[in-house]
């Protein structure tokens, strides 16, 4: 008659998944420091490559101490620097790689001071509707209501300018105060008003014979729209009397 070892290699298989963690351990981890994360933004992240989980012989996803620094990671250059996740993947497997490699920058201002750009330029960054979807953790159907107010608006190719994860990321938050997106529409028809004003100041610089004064617009454009945003965050302070900061 055959004998079994006692211990064997299930006794095994059980000491090396003990420093493992479920995909709900995972968010927990992970919701202190970001909020808005859901377990379905952790799948997508793994069907796009960025984190590969172990799996149980029923198919449940075991995460390593690694994978979840991965994901941290991932979210924090999808929320400070706006980047799409196929960057975000090669610069992650650049840097495991041994590579001395740096983010690209997007131009753009974190925490009212401007982050430098490299000397080549910014860096255009361009989000597709998945990734959007799972970095505002919405569906299909919420996304689709936001166009229909203008809120967001893919470009002629499909994809998201950088700046429509912060817009919906915005609208989740003013949400959870009962704010609606239909709700939102006044905000958005200022915007655009706001951004005709700076369009016409700067329109005699755009069409400028020079090319120095016409890449001269772009920066008078920043420059304008800063002021801009802050005199509309102070009217808005002053007409609620209170300060936000």
């Amino acid at each position: 008659m055959l004998q079994t070892p006692s211990g064997g290699a299930g006794h095994g298989a059980a000491a090396a998944d003990s420093g493992l963690m479920s995909i709900g351990s995972v968010l927990n981890t992970l919701r202190d420091e970001f909020p808005d994360i859901t377990i379905s933004k952790i799948r997508f992240l793994e069907a796009e490559g960025l984190v590969e989980p172990r799996r149980t012989p029923a198919g449940y996803r075991k995460f390593s101490a690694h994978d979840v620094e991965r994901l941290g990671q991932v979210l924090r250059m999808q929320r400070d620097h706006y980047l799409p996740l196929k960057v975000i993947r090669e610069h992650l497997d650049a840097v495991e790689r041994g590579e001395a490699v740096r983010l690209p920058s997007l131009g753009k201002q974190r925490d009212g001071e401007a982050v430098p750009e490299p000397a080549e330029g910014p860096t255009v960054a361009r989000i597709g509707r998945d990734e959007l979807l799972a970095a505002a953790g919405i569906g299909e159907q919420e996304l689709s209501e936001w166009e229909s107010y203008g809120l967001l608006a893919p470009q002629a190719d499909g994809a998201y300018d950088a700046e429509a994860v912060t817009v919906a990321t915005l609208v989740v938050q003013l949400g959870r105060f009962g704010i609606e997106p239909r709700h939102l529409r006044v905000m958005k028809a200022a915007a655009d008003r706001e951004a005709g004003l700076v369009d016409q100041v700067v329109a005699p610089l755009k069409r400028h014979r020079n090319p120095q004064t016409r890449a001269h617009a772009e920066a008078r454009t920043k420059e304008i729209a800063g002021l801009a945003v802050k005199l509309h965050a102070a009217l808005v302070q002053s007409a609620l009397g209170v300060r936000l900061s």
